[in-house]
């Protein structure tokens, strides 16, 4: 089926370009290009042993953030599609929305922040910037990955204005860059990096529940008087009363993604009528969200979320699981903070000699590109004495 570009779509040929100006590609949009650049990195590569919820190696089915990146994108890139918008754009947006998590989910961005206080704090989202920015060097005329203006600003506020965080401690990397070439914080994304924050939602939602079911936190009996998810539960069952209870759940999944997307789609459309927004920075000089689910979504969304909060996040196997990452990294920040010359040579040379504040940005970088399998293993190589026989 053919879509009409919309009148609001951020074109390629349009792009404000790099922060270093480079010759375009010759078989590839900008964007393309910045899509690509992202899936060569090393943090990309990381993230696939990297914590959704469950630590990485406590089974083969569970999403990790590598998985839950390509869910993302392909929801972002059939959305984008649907609507009319520069799908490269958004799938770029989409897979680099992660790259800056920690070991260990929420709690090893939890811990690190903990750890960092006295020096500016951590945050996830700032990390993925600076992962692109300055972390990730692969060329020789520049550090980070120069992405298209357009790209960067997905990254840093897809979810909306930031000028708000700007005098956060951790939040400074942001403003300095900021300052050398603007991003225009306090306006909104385009409609693409909308689009890819609301594929997250999408995403993360239906891999919970998909989750939890599997490792057994809850069960399909369980979530029949959820709102959404409930519904359709019933819809499938009156559909296919024969099939096993693994069939039911992903074809209740595959209908919620669908009914998640399909909402975004038809309110998006509302709001883009109502407006009449006629280009990709008439959306950014809005003073709301164009991509958005309607209200009665997001009412059901929070029910949802409510249960999975209960029922999966609190569970006490997440709990135990939560507890021993942030004692892992608290335990290997403070001794790293103390004993820099434990790391590895080519880390200890960028630490050697500087200040605390600057010291413990480092380690804090180190631990934050560690996987789960090897920060554990770091760990145990570091505080077990058991390693040595």
């Amino acid at each position: 089926m053919h879509v009409a570009r919309a009148p609001f779509a951020q074109s390629a040929a349009a792009s404000r370009g790099r922060r270093h100006a480079e010759p375009e590609s010759r078989t590839r949009t900008p964007f393309a290009r910045d899509r690509d650049r992202i899936i060569h990195t090393s943090a990309f590569r990381r993230l696939k042993e990297k914590t959704q919820v469950f630590v990485a190696h406590e089974g083969d089915h569970y999403r990790t953030r590598l998985t839950h990146s390509l869910e993302v994108a392909q929801i972002a890139r059939s959305v984008a599609t649907a609507l009319g918008l520069e799908a490269d754009l958004a799938e770029t947006i989409a897979l680099a929305h992660d790259l800056g998590h920690p070991p260990f989910g929420h709690a090893g961005e939890d811990e690190l922040d903990s750890a960092m206080t006295p020096f500016g704090g951590f945050d996830h989202n700032v990390q993925t910037f600076r992962v692109v920015t300055e972390l990730e060097r692969r060329y020789p005329l520049w550090i980070g990955l120069n992405l298209t203006w357009e790209t960067l600003e997905g990254v840093i506020k897809h979810n909306g204005p930031v000028t708000s965080r700007l005098g956060r401690p951790s939040w400074s990397a942001v403003a300095a860059f900021d300052k050398d070439y603007s991003l225009e914080l306090g306006g909104w994304a385009s409609a693409e990096a909308q689009v890819a924050a609301l594929a997250d939602d999408i995403a993360y939602n239906n891999h919970d529940v998909d989750d939890g079911v599997v490792a057994g936190m809850f069960g399909l009996e369980d979530l029949l008087d959820v709102p959404l998810i409930g519904p359709i539960l019933h819809g499938v069952r009156r559909d296919y009363p024969d099939v096993d209870a693994g069939i039911v759940r992903m074809e209740a999944v595959r209908r919620m993604i669908g009914a998640m997307v399909d909402d975004v789609i038809a309110e998006t459309g509302r709001r883009a009528a109502q407006t009449r927004v006629d280009s990709a920075d008439a959306v950014r000089a809005l003073d709301h969200a164009l991509v958005a689910f309607s209200r009665p979504m997001l009412e059901d969304l929070g029910a949802l979320r409510e249960f999975l909060m209960t029922r999966m996040y609190r569970h006490w196997r997440v709990n135990r699981t939560r507890s021993q990452a942030r004692r892992i990294l608290a335990e290997m920040f403070a001794l790293f903070m103390s004993e820099p010359d434990v790391m590895p040579a080519e880390v200890f040379a960028t630490i050697d000699g500087r200040d605390a504040a600057d010291r413990a940005r480092r380690v804090c970088d180190y631990i934050a590109g560690m996987t789960d399998r090897f920060a554990i293993e770091e760990h145990r190589r570091l505080f077990h004495l058991e390693v040595w026989t």
